[in-house]
C-alpha cells in the first residue's frame, strides 16, 4: 500500500506509518501486498487502536472512498485502487507499552518468519494480556511493512509458530490450512499407562464459559442441545516412550493435528483420562503441584511442544520441514524419567 499523502496535490508530505491513525484525510494506492483484502480488515490493521465500531461507521457513512466512490464493508481491494481515508484518532490506551523482542528463528525469507515460541508467552494481546509475540516482533522490527500471525499456539505451549511478512505468504498458508495440507506434530507428556501404539481420537469440541474463563470440552454424548455448536476435531496420537516414576505412569506421545481447534490436544487427552503433565487448565492439579517441587524431575510448565511442521512454501511451492528442539526444561524432565 503506497501512502500518497494528505492531499493529491501534496502527496509526498506527512507520510503515515502503518498501524497509526491520523488527524488528516489521507490517500493510499493499493499494491499487490494488500490487494484481495476486505476494506474493513485493511482499515482495522491500518488504524490499530481505533474502536472497531468507528471504523465501520466511517465506511458505512461514505467517508471512506475507493476511486472516489462509496463502497460496502465487504469490498475487496484491487491493485491500483486509490483510497480516501478520513481522520481517525487512536482510542485512549491504558495498556503497558510493548516491549520489543526477537525470538529464536527457525526460518526466515521475504515471505515467512518461523520462530520457536517459548512457553508462557501469548501469541497476541487480548484477554488480559497487554501484548504478545506478534506485537513484540513488530516493535522490534519497526521497518516491517507487514507482519501477521498465520496460526496460533496456546500461551503455555512452546514450539513452531509461523508469521507472514507479506500478504501473499499469509494467503498461501491459509489455503494450505483450509485444505488440511500442513503436517503439524507435537510432543506431549501425559500421566497414565498409555497402551495403543497409534490411536485416532475423533471427539467434537465445544467452547463454553466457566465464570469468566473460556474453556473447551469434548462431546461424548452427541445430540445434547448444549452441544449444538460443537465442531469436529481429529487428533492422531502415537506412542513414543513409556515411563514409571514411583507409582505414577507417564507416556511420551506424538500428537498429529488433523484439525486445529482451540485446546484440541489438551481436551482430547483429558477426556481419555490422560491429562498432560503441567496442564493447569485440564490437568491433574495434585500431580502438577508435585511435579513443580524442586527435584531432578521438576516441571513448572505444561509439557506440550510443537516440534515439527511440514508445509509447502506459499510462493515457491518448495517442500519444507521445520523442527523446533525440545525446550531445556522438558528435556530435563524427560531425562529424569529415563
Amino acid at each position: 500500500m503506497k501512502d500518497l499523502g494528505e492531499l493529491p496535490q501534496d502527496r509526498d508530505k506527512n507520510r503515515l506509518n502503518p498501524g497509526f491513525a491520523s488527524d488528516k484525510v489521507r490517500f493510499f494506492r493499493v499494491d499487490a501486498d494488500d490487494a484481495g483484502q476486505r476494506i474493513d480488515n485493511f482499515l482495522l490493521k491500518l488504524a490499530k487502536g481505533v474502536p472497531k465500531s468507528h471504523v465501520y461507521r466511517v465506511i458505512r457513512g461514505g467517508e471512506v472512498r475507493v476511486n472516489k466512490k462509496r463502497v460496502d464493508v465487504t469490498y475487496r481491494l484491487e491493485i491500483g485502487d486509490e483510497l480516501r481515508v478520513p481522520p481517525m484518532r487512536l482510542a485512549e490506551s491504558r495498556s503497558a507499552p510493548v516491549r520489543a523482542a526477537e525470538f529464536p528463528i527457525l526460518f526466515e525469507d521475504d515471505y515467512l518468519l518461523i520462530i520457536n515460541k517459548p512457553a508462557g508467552v501469548a501469541v497476541h494481546g487480548g484477554s488480559g494480556v497487554s501484548f504478545g509475540v506478534v506485537e513484540q516482533l513488530r516493535a522490534a522490527r519497526p521497518d516491517a511493512r507487514y507482519l501477521e500471525l498465520v496460526h496460533r499456539l496456546d500461551r503455555e505451549t512452546s514450539g513452531v509458530l509461523m508469521l507472514a511478512k507479506k500478504r501473499a505468504g499469509l494467503v498461501g498458508l491459509h489455503e494450505q490450512i483450509r485444505a488440511g495440507q500442513l503436517d503439524k506434530r507435537y510432543l506431549v507428556m501425559v500421566q497414565g499407562d498409555w497402551l495403543n501404539a497409534r490411536q485416532h481420537v475423533r471427539l467434537p469440541l465445544v467452547k463454553f464459559l466457566d465464570g469468566e474463563e473460556r474453556r473447551v470440552r469434548a462431546v461424548t454424548n452427541p445430540g445434547h442441545p448444549n452441544d449444538a455448536d460443537a465442531v469436529a476435531a481429529h487428533t492422531i496420537f502415537s506412542l513414543r516412550e513409556k515411563f514409571k516414576s514411583g507409582q505414577t505412569d507417564f507416556a511420551l506421545l506424538e500428537a498429529e493435528l488433523k484439525t486445529g481447534r482451540t485446546h484440541q490436544i489438551r481436551v482430547h487427552l483429558a477426556s481419555l483420562g490422560f491429562p498432560i503433565a503441567g496442564d493447569d487448565k485440564y490437568g491433574d492439579f495434585a500431580l502438577n503441584k508435585e511435579l513443580a517441587r524442586p527435584s531432578k524431575a521438576q516441571l513448572k510448565r505444561m509439557f506440550l511442544h510443537a516440534w515439527h511442521l511440514g508445509l509447502q512454501h506459499p510462493v515457491s511451492g518448495e517442500a519444507m520441514q521445520i523442527e523446533a528442539p525440545l525446550p531445556e526444561e522438558c528435556e530435563r524432565f524427560l531425562g529424569a524419567l529415563r
